[in-house]
This record gives structure tokens, C-alpha cells and sequence, in this order.
């Protein structure tokens, strides 16, 4: 696993307290400290149990687990690796409230990666204010992106437009669910458009820059 404070794979023993039942779960407290930067880390583990005989819930504790999810306590949010200072704040706050909610909700975490691609296509490549599936095919179309990048959103044009506002199919109103797996790849998506539009031509101007002060003590022309 990646230690979601420093973000290096790191292997750690984990601990693991039993905190009690309530009338639905079981409840334990995993915990363990990143042997990196020597955090804890600490999720919350909820599980139902088949208990050999109902009446007597002391056996609980022997009787078989079902149904466990683990829950991130601390720190809050899912492992994301920073993002470069030369993504714009207005994007960048989009994406790391993303990041922070996604734990909680999928769904939530998904329609502010989508609002915030909609938003990057409209402000980088000038596209019309429709919805964010039309305005994905009209990207593609211009075909200004590596083919890894326009594969990757034109996945998310396929699974529909539900950016800012309630997650409903257009045909039947039906409020779509959202799978982790899904809006993880939306902040994926995000991720490799930010390094396309902003953090590699960042790092470019800063060489071109490095080279030109070379070439200026070597009283040579300049790039241009």
C-alpha cells in the first residue's frame, strides 16, 4: 500500500482494537504507523457477523465475518500524490475537494471532477458551453490530444454528462450510481490533463529558460 500522507509504498504491521457491536455492526479500529514519515494511519471497520447462536452475543465475536468495509479515518481524503504549483488554484481546488470527499462519496467526488474538466475545456480549449459530453466529442474532434488522453476522456464522454448538477440519466431520471473505481479514474483523467495542458509545458519554458542564460554567458543567440 501507499502511505496517504507521504505517498511512498511502504509495508507496516497493522493493529487492530475491537470496539464494540451496536444493533446493526461490529466495530473495529485498525491502525498503523507509515515507517516513511511515521504517521498513523487509522480506518474504521464495520462488518456484520452470523453469530452460533443469536440470543447469546458474546459468541459474536466467534462467529463468522461478513460483509467488512474499511473506512479512512486519518488522514482524510484518498492517496493522491500533490499537485505541480503550476496547475491554476481554480482547478486545482475542484480537484483536491475531490480528493477529499471521495472516501465519504463517490458520487460527490465525481461530479466535481466533472465540473472541473468542464470547466478546463472550456477555459484551455475554448470549446462551446453545452454539455460535457458534447463538449468532450468537440476536443476529440480537434484532435489537440495525446491518444492516451483522448481515450481516457472520451470514456468518461461514454458513461454521460453529470457534472454540476444531480446525477440523473436523461432518458429515464433515474439517479446514477457512482462505483469508486469510476471517480477515481475521473481525478486519473484530471491528473493527465493537468500535466498536458500545464505542468509539462511548466517544466519546458523553465529548461528553455536554463538554456538561454547559457547561451547569453556564452554570448551565443538565444532560443527563441
Amino acid at each position: 500500500m501507499k502511505c496517504p500522507h507521504c505517498f511512498v509504498t511502504i509495508c507496516t504491521d497493522t493493529g487492530r482494537q475491537h470496539i464494540g457491536e451496536d444493533n446493526d455492526y461490529s466495530w473495529d479500529v485498525i491502525y498503523e504507523t507509515c515507517p516513511n514519515c511515521h504517521k498513523f494511519i487509522i480506518s474504521l471497520l464495520k462488518y456484520t457477523v452470523e453469530p452460533h447462536d443469536k440470543s447469546q452475543r458474546v459468541k459474536r465475536r466467534q462467529s463468522v465475518k461478513t460483509k467488512e468495509n474499511s473506512f479512512l479515518v486519518y488522514p482524510k481524503g484518498i492517496s493522491r500524490a500533490p499537485l505541480s504549483a503550476a496547475v491554476p488554484d481554480i482547478y486545482a481546488q475542484d480537484y483536491k475537494e475531490a480528493c477529499l470527499v471521495f472516501s465519504d462519496s463517490p458520487k460527490a467526488s465525481a461530479a466535481l471532477s466533472r465540473r472541473c474538466l468542464q470547466n478546463l475545456l472550456r477555459d484551455v480549449q475554448k470549446v462551446k458551453h453545452q454539455d460535457l459530453s458534447k463538449e468532450i466529442q468537440e476536443v476529440l474532434d480537434l484532435k489537440v490530444l495525446p491518444s492516451h488522453l483522448g481515450e481516457a476522456i472520451d470514456a468518461v464522454r461514454i458513461i454521460g454528462n453529470f457534472a454540476a448538477h444531480p446525477n440523473k440519466n436523461k432518458n429515464t431520471g433515474e439517479i446514477i450510481d457512482v462505483e469508486q473505481g469510476e471517480a477515481e479514474w475521473l481525478l486519473d483523467v484530471l491528473e493527465g490533463l493537468f500535466d498536458f495542458y500545464f505542468v509539462q509545458p511548466d517544466i519546458s519554458l523553465k529548461k528553455k529558460a536554463a538554456l538561454n542564460e547559457k547561451l547569453k554567458d556564452a554570448g551565443k543567440p538565444l532560443m527563441k
